[in-house]
């Protein structure tokens, strides 16, 4: 398995990945284990990989025809994601919240998410992997990434905050949920990779 930026070649392998495990064609037997939430339409992968750089893979090289997407993180400034209500929420909100003593800037830092990992390769580390690569995707423009967990999901906050070593911020709410905001410095990857190789 290789992990590297997703070309538009790697673009139904990531669809088809986002609709094995989305909240609203996940099945049953997965559903216990997370899914993804937000909405994700055809195009938006599209101008992430290629506006953004902003879609990172795990993939399983195939003889013949595309590699087999087997995990995605998708990352991006927060230009990109202001279509969506609850990030346009986010956008509001941030600049109220501190890290590490100091005020949090829209300019400094961007949102990743969702990620994936396929059933099959979940517990082998392949978690963090594909994060810190998706982070170091970043370090050269952004000094903080953000991200939201809902508080329910309590899965997702334990890989969060004891994989991905993301800093609980504070919380929020939206809608009828509750959400933790999430930050990590992104040169954490530097860190991440001298002790991983």
């Amino acid at each position: 398995m290789t992990i590297r930026l997703a070309t538009i070649e790697d673009m139904e392998g990531v669809k088809a990945l986002l609709r094995k495990y989305h909240r609203d064609t996940i099945s049953d037997e997965d559903r216990p284990d997370g899914f993804v939430t937000t909405a994700i339409t055809d195009e938006q992968p599209t101008e992430l990989i290629e506006k953004e750089k902003g879609v990172t893979i795990i993939a399983e090289p195939a003889e013949d025809g595309p590699d087999k997407v087997l995990g995605f993180c998708f990352a991006a400034p927060w230009e990109f994601w202001e279509a969506w209500p609850l990030f346009r929420h986010m956008i509001d909100i941030i600049p109220d919240y501190e890290f590490e003593g100091k005020k949090i800037t829209l300019s400094d830092t961007y949102q990743y998410g969702p990620m994936c990992v396929d059933r099959s390769i979940r517990g082998t580390g392949a978690f963090e992997d594909l994060f810190f690569a998706s982070l170091e995707q970043f370090r050269d423009r952004f000094l903080l990434m953000l991200t939201f967990v809902n508080q329910i999901n309590k899965r997702s906050e334990n890989a969060h905050n004891n994989k991905a070593h993301m800093e609980t911020i504070g919380t929020f709410d939206f809608g009828d949920n509750h959400y933790f905001l999430m930050g990590i410095r992104t040169d954490a990857a530097d860190i991440y990779r001298r002790h991983n190789g």
